[in-house]
């Protein structure tokens, strides 16, 4: 994004719930230099803190707190936090989620054999961690009748895949729940409380690495090339092609948008296969 286009976001901060991803990592530093102050919540407080002085060390405003999206107490406990520090929570980025392996099917476990707590455990991570994250800083932002919520959703809610059938629920659920959260608060509390979200295509992090790499020689699995075949632009995301739609999203140039999931697939979802 050029510096032309960058919104302005001094003055205020972003809450972002797996900040130290792969994904939001970058999307931590983006707002940082765009003058926000960024609180990195993230289940390891080392590498929050680590991606926090990062961004201290290039000159932006960082705080590393440690978070559990599962337990409210602990969401609770980093909002504290994060008002102490920086005094308003402005924007909340959901970024927490993944996929586990026990949750996935293979040529040894099929979908009838698939643990349940496995299954269970996807579906908390990502529906009940951004559920939760919005309960708490919902709130701030209905107390101030101001915010910008911003939740990850996936290409997996638009076009069930294969193999993935917790996550793909889960994030069809976020999506669902985006646009009723953006109704309800909009029409409760603030019009200017705004709640979209982004449906990454397919990106490269360390969930999803074992089913489109191998391993050993790091070549792209059967999967991953049909994905690459299935993906106009013929590439796997980075974590920069995030940034220009969520900084949309969370800045007034969509001041009349709320309630739309907006797919960053490289054309994924737009490709009928012919």
């Amino acid at each position: 994004m050029s510096p032309s286009t960058t919104p302005d976001f001094s003055g205020q901060t972003a809450v972002v719930t797996g900040g130290a991803g792969v994904l939001c990592a970058g999307l931590c530093r983006a707002l940082a230099g765009a003058g926000a102050a960024v609180a990195v919540l993230d289940l390891k407080p080392g590498a929050a803190e680590g991606l926090a002085a990062q961004i201290r060390f290039e000159g932006g405003r960082a705080a590393g707190v440690e978070c559990n999206v599962l337990e409210r107490e602990s969401l609770e406990a980093a909002a504290r936090t994060v008002l102490e520090q920086f005094g308003s929570a402005d924007m909340l980025i959901n970024g927490a989620g993944g996929n586990h392996p026990r949750a996935t099917t293979s040529a040894e476990t099929t979908f009838f054999d698939l643990p349940a707590d496995s299954f269970r455990w996807v579906m908390d991570l990502n529906l009940m961690g951004t559920v939760l994250a919005c309960q708490v800083f919902g709130r701030i932002m209905a107390e101030r009748k101001r915010g910008a919520v911003l939740n990850f959703a996936s290409m997996n809610a638009i076009r069930p895949l294969t193999r993935i059938p917790a996550y793909s629920a889960a994030k069809a659920g976020v999506s669902n729940f985006t646009q009723w959260l953006a109704v309800h608060l909009a029409k409760e509390y603030s019009p200017d409380i705004r709640v979209n979200a982004v449906a990454p295509g397919f990106f490269l992090t360390e969930q999803n690495r074992f089913l489109l790499t191998d391993q050993d020689s790091g070549k792209l699995t059967p999967r991953g090339e049909t994905i690459l075949a299935h993906t106009p632009m013929g590439r796997f995301g980075s974590p920069e092609d995030l940034i220009g739609a969520a900084f949309w999203l969370l800045s007034p140039a969509s001041a009349f948008v709320t309630g739309i999931v907006v797919p960053v697939d490289g054309g994924f979802s737009a490709f009928g296969g012919v």
